[in-house]
């Protein structure tokens, strides 16, 4: 079933300090937008209340979902500004930002990678 989000999702990679009252745990947020997040490295119980640590730097929510090893975050608040909000705008802003020309020089690519080789 896909569920119509009022917010874009974007992919980042924060490393973070998931905190409740009987634990602290290591792990990091994959997807985030100004409403909420999904962890990975950890789950708690759906409902559970937690606070996310990034250096300092908290932001409360509650676990709408849980597997194995992630969880979706929603904030009661939403994103507007802190460093949190400051690590989505770069993920946005480099998402939007064009991948540059590679040059070929003598036939084969600048750079390695995928596509096709030069004969």
């Amino acid at each position: 079933m896909h569920i119509k989000r009022s917010r874009e999702r974007i992919v980042v990679d924060i490393p973070i300090v998931v905190t409740t009252v009987l634990d602290s745990l290591d792990a990091a947020i994959v997807d985030l937008s100004e409403g909420g997040a999904q962890v990975v490295g950890c789950s708690l119980p759906a409902r559970s209340q937690c606070q996310l640590d990034l250096d300092g730097h908290i932001v409360f929510g509650t676990v709408q979902w849980s597997e194995e090893d992630r969880m979706g975050i929603r904030f009661p608040y939403e994103l507007t500004d802190g460093p949190f909000y400051e690590r989505l705008e770069m993920a946005r802003a480099a998402k939007r930002t064009p991948v540059a020309f590679q040059p070929r020089l003598g036939g084969a690519a600048v750079t390695g990678g995928f596509g096709r080789r030069a004969n």
